[in-house]
């Protein structure tokens, strides 16, 4: 398991991102203030290290709720095109074992465990492009369910003439313009 803490100016950096990126996107979270969720990210600082790997992987992690049974604020990967430092890698560790050559070099769902984070549903993809037009070029692993990934399936979406898609594929295959996006709750 990796060190999940960050040093005093790597927590000073994300949190300046963070402010930043929510100041300047309020339309993805009406209503809320920034005060309050910099209050619940010093007090959680593993999950402001999972943060910090969404903002490092290219992720631009941003608020895009707020769940007022738990308190907790979600936030998605908000970056324009599928980020950078998640491409190119299949859908799951059985994927990545079957391959017999020309493996790619990771797999979403245990990088996004490694980081801390869950990959987007279908759902949550959806939720997402109401708030913008993301993956206009790119495309985007989701999470897959179990009857659909038992027969070696995975599922991925992007949008395409103003329309979000849902796709599916092998969960072994990867592409330059494929990675994931993910959410954290804090």
């Amino acid at each position: 398991m990796p060190n999940m803490t960050l040093a005093k100016k790597q927590r000073e950096e994300i949190l300046r991102a963070l402010k930043a990126r929510f100041e300047k996107n309020m339309n993805r979270h009406k209503g809320l203030e920034w005060a309050q969720v910099q209050a619940k990210l010093e007090a959680n600082t593993e999950r402001l290290w999972s943060l910090h790997e969404m903002e490092r992987t290219g992720g631009e992690p941003d608020v895009v709720g707020h769940d007022k049974k738990t308190g907790e604020y979600i936030f998605y990967d908000c970056s324009a095109e599928s980020p950078k430092g998640r491409r190119s890698i299949c859908y799951d560790r059985e994927a990545l074992d079957s391959r017999k050559e020309a493996k790619p070099r990771d797999n979403a769902v245990d990088v996004a465990a490694a980081m801390g984070i869950e990959l987007l549903t279908e759902e949550q993809y959806r939720e997402l492009q109401k708030l913008g037009d993301f993956d206009t070029k790119t495309s985007s692993w989701v999470k897959t369910p179990s009857a659909i990934r038992k027969l070696g399936g995975a599922l991925f979406c992007d949008r395409r003439f103003d329309t979000v898609f849902l796709y599916h594929n092998g969960a072994e295959s990867y592409y330059a313009g494929r990675g994931f996006r993910g959410s954290l709750r804090v």
